[in-house]
């Protein structure tokens, strides 16, 4: 099984990933964030945006009812549906779910963090905590149908109400229980880069060890990511890949070695994956 996490951000290539996954032979699920087009509704609704980080050095968006709204209408409706259409329209059978239907994502809301504002720390508390059940049944039923799951935010909490979760954390833990084989990050970036700056300084392959040096050395959101993508590799799955989603063709590119491939089994051929290989070109 594949898990496909397609980045938030406004210059990823939806069309393209649709129409590479309408080639795979294997079962995938679709995880995505939409962080763009969050930022776009809450500029249009007049509503602010307020990033905290904890003593430890990890940044995440603070998530007050105004913001769940917010994830409501970004993550659980334009973008879910979007990917959703382009993906019946590429002969994709997706069904779009939060974590909150059938309690497919199930979490329990964190009860505080430390915090560093204004020279002073604090214990901030929202609306937000950590995946630790998947309702695998669920997903597994829907892929025994056909089905191809399209994943997203909010979850469920232990009081049944929607808080927001890291799509990272997501992401591991859902590959964990599934067993998932292979899992694709599409990012706005050609992989994981030395300075982010500079796209000639991607990294082609990272080791676990390689990716706890990063981590201690690493601030804000890419330190959390990097926490994340270390948690990925001890879930289980044999292959992972960062790889660019603003190509045209970011699946298959993806699979032909583009990008940055993490752990150990870096010289696997991914290509199987594919009901058909691509024809090759010919010249003259």
């Amino acid at each position: 099984m594949i898990l496909i996490k397609i980045g938030g951000g406004a210059g990823i290539n939806l069309k393209g990933i649709a129409a590479d996954l309408g080639q795979l032979r294997a079962p995938f699920i679709i995880i995505h964030g939409a962080n763009a087009a969050r930022d776009d509704l809450a500029e249009r609704l007049g509503l602010s945006k307020r990033v905290v980080t904890s003593v430890s050095g990890y940044s995440s968006v603070f998530s007050d009812p105004d913001a769940i709204d917010l994830l409501m209408m970004a993550y659980a409706g334009l973008r879910n549906k979007r990917i959703v259409e382009l993906c019946q329209q590429h002969g994709i059978n997706a069904v779009g779910l939060t974590g909150l239907d059938g309690r497919l994502i199930q979490g329990r809301r964190n009860r505080g963090v430390r915090v560093r504002e204004e020279g002073r720390t604090k214990i901030v508390r929202d609306l937000s905590g950590k995946p630790e059940r998947i309702n695998v049944s669920l997903l597994q039923t829907l892929m025994d149908a056909g089905y191809a799951p399209v994943l997203t935010v909010p979850i469920i909490d232990e009081t049944a109400s929607a808080i927001n979760s890291e799509n990272d954390d997501i992401t591991a833990l859902v590959a964990r229980e599934t067993g998932a084989d292979l899992v694709l990050q599409l990012i706005e970036a050609p992989g994981f880069m030395r300075d982010v700056r500079d796209p000639s300084s991607l990294i082609p392959h990272l080791s676990p060890e390689d990716i706890s040096d990063w981590e201690m050395r690493a601030e804000g959101r890419i330190k959390r990511k990097l926490h994340a993508l270390r948690k990925l590799l001890e879930s289980g799955a044999r292959s992972v890949v960062i790889a660019d989603g603003r190509r045209e063709r970011p699946v298959l590119d993806a699979l032909d070695g583009l990008g940055t491939r993490v752990g150990d089994d870096h010289s696997r051929d991914l290509r199987g994956i594919l009901r058909q290989p691509p024809v090759a070109a010919t010249t003259g």
